[in-house]
């Protein structure tokens, strides 16, 4: 038996409780692992009310167990294949963990594309239905989504693009990282669970993040400067997918597999993207809440850091070329799609 399936029984018998905690058994139990704890945002607005939502349409025939903090084992960056595998039933994770993996699913990562994580977010799905389900073969794709605006958190203020010449800075995708190049910074690749360590540690003095992360880090402990910037469109976003075991899935009886279809797609993806909005919300209050220094750069700053990010593209294009998709034709095709439900 793998390591890995060792540790994931040992923690089945543990145990984690099923959503609703029903007492009757259920004919299928589905095990959801992932990275964050279960007060996250994530988590707690969008994992809990999927999982509800589903045992409460099979009237308990299916269980939903919810193992947050990688409780199941692994690193955040093995989740996806811990679905495909089958190792678990159900992930929830951030592409960007796998670099090069998602190549298609990076146009939504490009700099300044995306504002409002729900409208983004539906924007998204609809993108990866149209142009990259081939991505998502090896899985029953739940949904994908994006989080908010993304802006700078940092121990020293960052208040023009010269600031952050030569500052190491948590990027949390590999688009992000040419995107912090770009800009004259250091660009340091970590998965969110060690942000915090990282940024109190001094091994990186700023991060990427977007404000719904602050509560769960408590970012605004540690650091106390908060760079936005104009417009509805943030500095960057990372994309997350919600996968499912494709064998598991199959092997489901057809009513409760179209109680599962039922739960996937553009609705799914909207409701983890609300999740984010409204983790922003309060992410943003504590940090007012401590007194902490938000700078919002002005339009034409804002342009400068525009025109500098503008050559995360142009890599990008010429990377993506090289794996025979046109990088140009995608990201049209992202910015209409997040255009479109944004004036919807």
């Amino acid at each position: 038996m793998k390591p890995q399936r060792r540790m994931i029984l040992g923690g089945m018998a543990v145990g984690a409780l099923g959503v609703s905690g029903q007492a009757r058994a259920a004919e299928v139990t589905l095990r959801f692992h992932q990275m964050l704890p279960p007060q996250a945002s994530i988590p707690a607005k969008a994992i809990a009310p999927w999982a509800r939502k589903v045992e409460a349409e099979s009237k308990g025939r299916i269980r939903v167990q919810l193992f947050p903090s990688m409780q199941l084992g692994g690193k955040p960056p093995e989740l996806f294949d811990q679905a495909r595998d089958g190792v678990v039933d159900l992930i929830w994770t951030v592409l960007g963990y796998t670099p090069g993996r998602f190549p298609k699913c990076e146009a939504f990562e490009l700099p300044f594309s995306c504002g409002s994580a729900e409208s983004s977010s539906r924007a998204f799905q609809e993108f990866v239905e149209k142009y990259a389900m081939d991505e998502f073969k090896d899985v029953k794709l739940v949904a994908v989504h994006t989080h908010g605006p993304g802006l700078i958190h940092s121990r020293d203020p960052v208040r023009k693009l010269e600031d952050l010449k030569g500052m190491k800075v948590r990027g949390g995708s590999r688009v992000i990282n040419i995107m912090l190049e770009q800009l004259g910074a250091t660009p340091i690749g970590l998965p969110v669970p060690a942000v915090g360590e990282a940024l109190s540690k001094g091994v990186i003095s700023a991060t990427t993040i977007p404000w719904e992360v602050v509560p769960a880090l408590k970012v605004q402990q540690i650091v106390k400067n908060h760079t936005m910037f104009s417009g509805a469109k943030g500095l960057y976003t990372q994309t997350f997918g919600v996968a499912m075991n494709k064998d598991r899935y199959q092997k489901l009886a057809p009513d409760l597999q179209a109680i599962i279809d039922r739960n996937c797609g553009v609705e799914a993806a909207a409701l983890f993207g609300r999740a984010m909005d409204e983790g922003d919300k309060l992410g943003r209050s504590l940090v007012q809440k401590a007194g902490n220094n938000i700078i919002t750069l002005d339009a034409a700053e804002t342009a400068r850091w525009q025109r500098v990010a503008a050559g995360t593209r142009a890599v990008w294009y010429r990377e993506v070329a090289a794996k025979g998709l046109d990088g140009q034709k995608l990201a049209a095709a992202a910015e209409q799609l997040i255009d479109k439900h944004a004036k919807a």
